[in-house]
Formats: structure tokens, sequence, C-alpha cells
């Protein structure tokens, strides 16, 4: 099980294939790669449909947060016989299209696969001390939790 919080941009391919290499009890990868979107409710466009020029900041408490991220994979390994775990979240100023996070789970089934890469996602976006803030040509604001994050995360107690 792995978790890396960083600035650094991440290959989602290369992640995944470290996930199974050289494991005979793997029978399925499941993956997620969040990415910073810029065609909605927080970032809206022009008239004419050009996105705002706008950037996200993710900022985060070193140490605080890698430990709840490894608290939240060590939960799913715990629910799920997981062969491998993957957690990358960066954090710093991202733009629109670039990555923020990866989740990557290596199992023998795919439902296990699956449930834990739902399960931890749901989670991370809960649990993880990160804070998101927003730039764009009409200033600077932080970016709310969601109802929708806290109800994804409550269907797994």
């Amino acid at each position: 099980m792995s978790v890396s919080v960083q600035e650094m941009d991440f290959d989602a391919g290369k992640e995944i294939a470290a996930l199974y290499a050289g494991a005979q009890d793997v029978g399925a990868v499941a993956s997620f790669v969040g990415v910073v979107r810029g065609l909605h409710e927080i970032f809206p466009v022009a008239a004419d449909d050009t996105p705002s020029s706008h950037s996200l900041t993710l900022e985060h408490y070193p140490g605080m947060t890698e430990a709840a991220l490894e608290a939240i994979v060590a939960k799913a390994n715990s629910r799920w016989s997981l062969h491998k775990v993957r957690v990358i979240h960066r954090v710093g100023k991202l733009q629109i299209g670039e990555q923020i996070v990866f989740v990557g789970v290596a199992a023998a089934h795919r439902g296990e696969a699956f449930a834990a890469c739902e399960f931890i996602m749901d989670y991370l976006k809960t649990q993880a001390p990160f804070w998101k803030k927003e730039t764009d040509e009409n200033g600077t604001r932080w970016v709310d939790a969601k109802d929708s994050d806290d109800n994804a995360a409550e269907r797994w107690q």
C-alpha cells in the first residue's frame, strides 16, 4: 500500500502497471484519475462558451494528510482482500485539465477492486485534510465541501 502527496504530475499508466507487475494472484485492477474541470458551476463560462482563465490551488498539512490517506487505505484493506493500493494526491496550483488524484487498486476479483477504489475515493473526498481555493478573473475563493460527497461516503458505513 502506497500513498503520496506531491506537487509533481504522475503517469497513470505506469502507476496501473506497477499495481500488478509480477503478481500472479491479481485478476483485476480498478483505477480513478481526477482532473481539474473547467466547465461547471464553480468556474462559469462566458456567454460565448469560452472558459474563464482560472486555477485551483490545493493546500494540506504535511504529515497529517499522509496519515489520513494511509488510514483510509488501511480501512479499505480491512474490508476487502487487496493485493496493492496506490493513492497519489497532488497539491499546489493546478490548471484546467491537470490531474489531481490517482487511486489504483489491484485485487483477485473485479468486485473487490471496483468497490475498494470507489470507497477510497469517497473517503478521500470527505476525510482527507485538503483545502481547495479557486482563482479566476473575479478573485479568489475557497471551495466548500459538497453534500453529495458526504452522502457518498455515508453509504459505506
